[in-house]
């Protein structure tokens, strides 16, 4: 009797081939890793205001300007009379107070902004209650000439210009610096009268006083 092959039945007997067995693999987790702790979000810090610049520009300044800039000085100190000398803290202080502050022509208030002569006009107005005229080469014309450069106080107002012709006005703060609104796109600030842009176009400082307009 021949032998009989007896052919084994497929898996899955409804597919051509055999299924294979699916084998579901088990996730073994590694080694546990320390959680790192989390990290509050750094906020973010609001946009400086104009008196937050102001004040902050005025810090920085007085770590280099003159004796008379750190307004605790005897008036001796700084070469101005001692009955002048509360007037001139008052300057420099209503002066400092608003840099930063921007440049507008024509202009004449720390909301709006300033040219170089409203800010010598509203400084005066407001600490000495002078008023002065509104044009720098008017303001030349006023108080006593300061014939030697090198005797400028605190307080002086300092002119420059072209060709014999005054265009600018600053106020002198000591150690051959001044405080002004220099230009359009410029905010109030102190620069060097000399040395830059500035010392070349020097032409004249005058002293302003109550008694002296």
């Amino acid at each position: 009797m021949p032998a009989v092959t007896v052919s084994a039945a497929p898996i899955d007997d409804a597919a051509p081939f055999p299924t294979k067995v699916k084998i579901t693999e088990v996730d073994v987790p590694a080694a546990a890793k320390p959680e790192k702790a989390a990290v509050a979000p750094t906020p973010s810090k609001p946009a400086p205001s104009l008196s937050d610049r102001a004040f902050g520009l005025a810090a920085g300044v007085n770590r280099f300007l003159s004796p008379a800039m750190s307004l605790d000085l005897p008036a001796e100190a700084i070469g101005t009379p001692v009955a002048e000398d509360g007037k001139v803290k008052t300057v420099l202080q209503k002066a400092l107070a608003l840099l930063g502050t921007p440049y507008r022509w024509g202009g004449s208030d720390p909301d709006k902004g300033f040219d170089c002569s409203g800010l010598v006009g509203y400084v005066f107005r407001n600490a000495l209650g002078i008023e002065l005229p509104r044009v720098s080469r008017d303001m030349a014309r006023s108080g006593e000439l300061v014939t030697d450069r090198a005797k400028l106080v605190a307080g002086d107002l300092v002119f420059f210009g072209r060709k014999g012709r005054v265009n600018h006005v600053g106020i002198y703060v000591g150690e051959g610096r001044f405080v002004h609104a220099p230009s359009r796109g410029k905010d109030v600030t102190v620069s060097s009268l000399d040395q830059g842009y500035w010392s070349g176009r020097f032409m004249q400082a005058r002293r302003v006083s109550a008694a002296g307009i």
